[in-house]
């Protein structure tokens, strides 16, 4: 009988805290966390929109979409993020479904613990 080896997929993500810094120091506790939890909510629905899109097979509305949470997440210092979704837009140039699947999985993973790991930080910056 064979053996199924199941791959942990623990990725550390990557945030500049400098990023973040920058934004408080700019506009002041309330406003950055007013632009900090905005850019969270908008990745949150981006994340969900460009999968729902994959799902649908509309690609060139997800890379527009992938291509807007880039710009978001680079705003809020997310850096492992833009790089991932970059991958994800030269997976859906490339015309490679079978890499656009893994690369989508791997976008929405580190998505999620990005909006985590920025919400934990947030109290640092004070």
């Amino acid at each position: 009988m064979e053996h199924v080896k199941v791959l942990a997929q623990d990725e550390t993500v990557r945030l500049d805290p400098d990023r973040l810094q920058s934004l408080y120091d700019q506009l002041g506790e309330a406003g950055a966390e007013d632009v900090v939890c905005r850019a969270m909510e908008e990745l949150a629905a981006r994340l969900a929109m460009v999968e729902r899109l994959f799902r649908l097979d509309h690609m060139p509305e997800m890379r527009k979409a992938v291509r807007a949470l880039m710009g978001i997440a680079d705003q809020i210092g997310m850096h492992t993020l833009c790089r991932v979704a970059g991958d994800v837009t030269r997976c859906i140039d490339s015309h490679d479904p079978v890499a656009l699947a893994a690369t989508l999985s791997r976008l929405i993973r580190i998505g999620e613990r990005s909006l985590t790991e920025i919400w934990d930080m947030q109290g640092h910056f004070l």
